[in-house]
């Protein structure tokens, strides 16, 4: 793969990705993406309104949102709009926190030239932000717990390259797939699924035992909650293990209360799924044993504020494994609209050029 030129600056801003970054798919040329509106009305203003040169400015509508999808939007208006190099382009970076109604981006040029693009702008600007602002906002309340990104199975496959961009630009390096980290260089990481401790008939210690003989240079990471008994078939694995054993993972269904709580009054709190409840114990557990060096990873259902309550609780974790919280949820919507027309405001009504002093000027072309 060629090596990509994105790098952390000093300021902690994400440098402009090239246009050789992205895969754009080629059928976007022929509209096969583009709302049939604008394509007709590209038709009409070629042939009755040309020459016209307009500023188009996209924004949104809520507050504190980390930016995204600035650098695609770029490289879809430098490959796909007619004559690129006469049109003036000024944008924020992706990783800016922005507010509601500061423009994120302008296209000052010929409307013929770009405006059947802006559908994809809207889009691909809406996605990768909501993408990064759900990141950032579940990183603000994790404080120093890392965590690693599941999302690659909560929806399409294919939106996992971009989503995984959006990830890294918000803070987490910790991936899934290969595909999550192409565009930023990174590789997809894991342990075990609930499938091998299956194959090995539900023996969750034969199935440490050939994960490492496989991966002999990796401790082993373990699902624990394969039989809902999760501090029973922990120290059943850290006895076995001994110092191979990294980490257990929680991963119990909301649906289901561990055997733990069978011999145990849980009238006080809600024991269904990984509640704080069964975590405690588990460290205890760990501890009382001398197994203090075991981590704890937790995943299903975690989002901001089941985070935040968990960090105000001090529950002992190691590592939070989200997913769902991260991808299906669209926080930031965007929107293009034409605001000037030939040097003069020219907006519907509600709308103007708002002005901006963070925007900078794109050179053309970016590889």
């Amino acid at each position: 793969m060629e090596e990509l030129e994105i790098k952390l600056k000093e300021s902690g801003k994400i440098s402009r990705l090239t246009n050789k970054t992205f895969k754009l798919d080629e059928r976007i040329k022929d509209g096969f993406f583009t709302a049939n509106y604008f394509l007709k009305s590209h038709e009409i203003i070629l042939n009755h309104k040309p020459n016209h040169i307009v500023t188009m400015q996209w924004f949104q509508r809520r507050e504190k949102a980390m930016l995204c999808g600035i650098d695609e939007a770029i490289a879809i208006l430098h490959t796909f709009a007619i004559k690129p190099e006469e049109l003036l382009i000024e944008a924020l970076n992706d990783g800016d926190l922005i507010s509601a109604n500061e423009p994120v981006l302008k296209v000052t040029g010929k409307y013929e030239n770009f405006g059947f693009l802006e559908s994809l702008i809207d889009g691909v600007l809406a996605r990768r932000s909501s993408v990064a602002t759900n990141v950032y906002e579940v990183l603000e309340v994790a404080g120093d717990t890392p965590v690693f990104s599941m999302a690659d199975r909560q929806d399409d496959y294919l939106t996992q390259i971009g989503d995984g961009y959006a990830t890294y630009v918000a803070g987490i390096k910790r991936v899934s797939t290969d595909a999550q980290g192409l565009w930023w260089g990174g590789k997809g990481m894991g342990t075990m699924p609930h499938a091998l401790i299956q194959i090995c008939g539900g023996d969750v210690c034969e199935a440490a035992d050939i994960y490492h003989m496989t991966f002999p240079d990796e401790k082993v990471t373990a699902l624990i909650d394969y039989h809902n008994n999760v501090v029973v078939d922990a120290l059943s694995l850290a006895r076995h293990l001994g110092p191979i054993l990294k980490a257990v993972r929680v991963d119990t269904s909301k649906s289901l209360i561990d055997h733990y709580f069978d011999d145990k009054d849980t009238s006080s709190f809600d024991p269904h799924g990984v509640c704080k409840e069964l975590i405690f114990a588990l460290r205890k557990a760990l501890d009382d044993e001398g197994f203090n060096d075991v981590q704890i990873v937790v995943s299903s259902s975690f989002n901001k504020e089941k985070i935040k309550e968990w960090k105000s609780f001090n529950v002992p974790v190691d590592l939070y494994g989200v997913g769902t919280s991260f991808v299906n949820n669209m926080t930031c919507g965007f929107t293009g609209d034409l605001v000037m027309l030939d040097g003069k405001m020219e907006a519907k009504e509600g709308r103007e050029n708002y002005p901006s002093n963070r925007l900078q000027k794109v050179k053309y072309p970016i590889y």
